[in-house]
């Protein structure tokens, strides 16, 4: 298990080490008082996914995911993924954070910026074409490519 939490710190970082030459965005300051997800946890140590995650809605996204995911322009969900930690799985050390914001001039990404952050808050630097918007565009083209759905926040 310890391997697998190496490696995928690891893959994190060498996939968000080629900043763009746009301007980082900013991690929103209080995007832990929006509306929470039910906790995720995926236990494929071969996903990308591995580990607990938590889901932040702002209230823009919280009316695109009210209307089937169909998300107005400055819409923002914030991902906080932490370490498995046991088992049963508990939540260990927070490992990433992710912003995705809905902004139609990012129209190589379907109109969301994609942004990664470090437990620290700053900015990670990550490629959203190769890091996340194919899993996005796989799995969730038919939901204005945003995964989660109404369904997790009950």
């Amino acid at each position: 298990m310890k391997t697998a939490a190496v490696l995928m710190t690891a893959l994190f970082l060498f996939v968000t080490a080629a900043i763009s030459g746009a301007a980082s965005p900013v991690l929103p300051k209080g995007y832990a008082d929006w509306k929470k997800s039910d906790r995720k946890v995926d236990t494929d140590k071969n996903s990308l996914f591995y580990g607990i995650h938590y889901i932040y809605a702002d209230k823009k996204a919280q009316r695109g995911y009210l209307a089937d995911n169909k998300f107005p322009e400055g819409s923002r969900i914030v991902v906080e993924s932490f370490s498995i930690k046991g088992n049963p799985a508990i939540d260990g050390p927070k490992n990433m954070i992710v912003l995705m914001q809905k902004d139609k001039r990012h129209t190589a990404t379907g109109g969301w910026l994609f942004a990664g952050f470090g437990v620290d808050g700053k900015p990670a630097g990550l490629d959203p074409v190769s890091t996340c918007f194919g899993c996005h565009q796989k799995d969730a083209a038919q939901r204005d490519f945003v995964i989660s759905t109404k369904k997790d926040f009950k």
